[in-house]
C-alpha cells in the first residue's frame, strides 16, 4: 500500500490525526481576512467586465496582419478611446475586441485597422455586440444561484440538519467571494464563461462538504449514550476521516483545470480558456478549504450550543478528570490528534484528548526491574 493509502487508512480507523475544530479560530479569521480582501477588491478595483455586459464591437479577420499582436491592441486603443483585447487566431488571423463603441465609431475604428494592419476593410468583420443580452445572462445567473441556494438549503435541512444547511450555505457563499475577488485582483475579464465557471465550482463545493456531513451524521448516532467523545471531538473524527478523499478528489479536479489555466490560456493566448479555468481553479481549492476548515466547525460551533452537547461535554470531561486523578487511562478508542491535542476544558479538567496513555507499570524498558 502507498504511504498516502496508508495514511488514509490510519487517519479513517482513527489511529492518527489533526485536530482542526481545535483551531477553529484561526481558520475563521484567515477566511475573514482573504474575504475582507476580496470585497475591498471589488469595492475598489471593480471586475473587469466582458464585451458581452458593456455593449461594443469584434472586429476580426482571415488574413494574417503586418504588424504583431501588441502593436494591433496599441493602434486599436487608440483608434477607439478605449482598451482594446487583441487574441490572435489559429488560421494567422485577429480578433480584436473593444468595449463601448456604437455603429458610427465601430465604422471609423474598422477603416483605422484596415490601414494600421494592411488588409482590405472589406475583409474586416464587424460585429456589433449589445449589452442587453449580458444584462439577461448576468440575471438569469443570479436568478440560477438563488434557486440554487434556496434548494441547497432545503435538501441539507432535510437530509441532514438545518445546522449543516447554514454552515454549507454560508461555506457557498465563501467561496464564490473568493473566487470573485480573485478576478478583480488579477484583472481577468468577466464573461459568460466565467459566470459558468462560478455556477460550475458550487457543485464541487458542496459535494466536498456534503462528503464530510455524511459520515458526521453517522458518527453523532446516539452520541447522548455514550461519554467517550464530545460532538467537536466526533466532528474532527469525520473530517480526518475524510480527509485524503477529500485531498484526492480536488487534486484530480485541479490538475486538468491547471492544464487549461497556466497551459492552455497562458502559453496559447486562449482568452475563453482563462475565463472558465480560473474561475473553477480559485473555486474548486475555495471548495476543498471551506469544507474542511468552515463548513465543519461551523456545524460543531452550532450544535456545541445545544444543552444536551454541553451536558455531554461535561459528563466527558469529568470522567477524563476522573480517570486522570486515579491515574488511569481513559476509555478511548478515538483518533489520536497529535501530541499537542489537548483541548482547553479538557486541560482545566486534567484529561488529555486524543492521546493514548499506557497504564502504570507498562513503561519500563525491557530488561530492568
Amino acid at each position: 500500500m502507498s504511504r498516502l493509502g496508508n495514511l488514509g487508512a490510519r487517519l479513517y480507523r482513527g489511529e492518527v490525526g489533526y485536530d482542526f475544530i481545535r483551531n477553529r479560530k484561526i481558520w475563521y479569521g484567515v477566511s475573514i481576512l482573504i474575504t475582507i480582501t476580496a470585497i475591498v477588491a471589488v469595492a475598489v478595483g471593480g471586475l473587469n467586465m466582458g464585451i458581452e455586459f458593456k455593449g461594443g464591437a469584434v472586429f476580426t479577420t482571415d488574413t494574417k496582419a503586418k504588424i504583431s499582436t501588441a502593436e494591433a491592441t496599441e493602434v486599436a486603443t487608440d483608434a477607439s478611446g478605449h482598451m482594446a483585447i487583441v487574441q490572435e487566431l489559429g488560421n494567422g488571423g485577429l480578433r480584436i475586441q473593444i468595449t463601448e463603441v456604437g455603429t458610427a465609431k465601430a465604422n471609423e475604428i474598422k477603416e483605422t485597422l484596415s490601414d494600421e494592419l494592411g488588409i482590405p476593410a472589406e475583409e474586416i468583420n464587424a460585429d456589433l455586440v449589445g449589452p442587453s443580452w449580458g444584462e439577461q445572462i448576468a440575471n438569469k445567473a443570479w436568478t440560477g444561484l438563488a434557486v440554487f441556494m434556496v434548494l441547497v438549503v432545503v435538501y441539507l435541512a432535510i437530509a441532514f440538519e438545518w445546522r449543516m444547511a447554514v454552515a454549507a450555505l454560508i461555506a457557498l457563499i465563501h467561496d464564490i467571494t473568493i473566487t470573485v475577488g480573485v478576478y478583480a485582483l488579477v484583472g481577468f475579464e468577466v464573461t459568460p464563461g466565467t459566470v459558468i465557471g462560478l455556477l460550475t465550482i458550487l457543485g464541487y463545493s458542496l459535494y466536498d462538504t456534503v462528503v464530510v456531513f455524511d459520515s458526521l451524521k453517522e458518527g453523532q448516532k446516539d452520541i447522548t449514550k455514550q461519554t467517550r467523545f464530545t460532538y467537536s471531538e466526533i466532528a474532527n473524527r469525520s473530517i480526518n476521516s475524510t480527509l485524503v478523499r477529500s485531498i484526492n478528489t480536488t487534486v484530480v479536479a485541479l490538475l486538468p483545470v491547471a492544464g487549461l489555466l497556466f497551459i492552455g490560456g497562458g502559453v496559447l493566448g486562449a482568452g475563453m480558456l482563462n475565463d472558465i479555468s480560473l474561475s473553477l481553479f480559485v473555486g474548486l481549492a475555495a471548495g476543498a478549504y471551506s469544507s474542511i476548515f468552515i463548513a465543519t466547525p461551523l456545524v460543531a460551533d452550532l450544535k456545541e450550543r445545544e444543552p444536551q452537547m454541553k451536558a455531554l461535554k461535561k459528563r466527558v470531561l469529568v470522567k477524563r478528570a476522573a480517570a486522570a486523578a486515579r491515574g488511569e487511562s481513559p476509555e478511548d478508542d478515538g483518533p489520536a490528534y497529535g501530541n499537542d491535542a489537548v483541548t482547553e476544558d479538557a486541560e482545566t479538567a486534567g484529561a488529555v484528548v486524543g492521546q493514548r496513555q499506557q497504564p502504570r507499570g507498562h513503561g519500563r524498558t525491557p530488561g530492568k526491574r
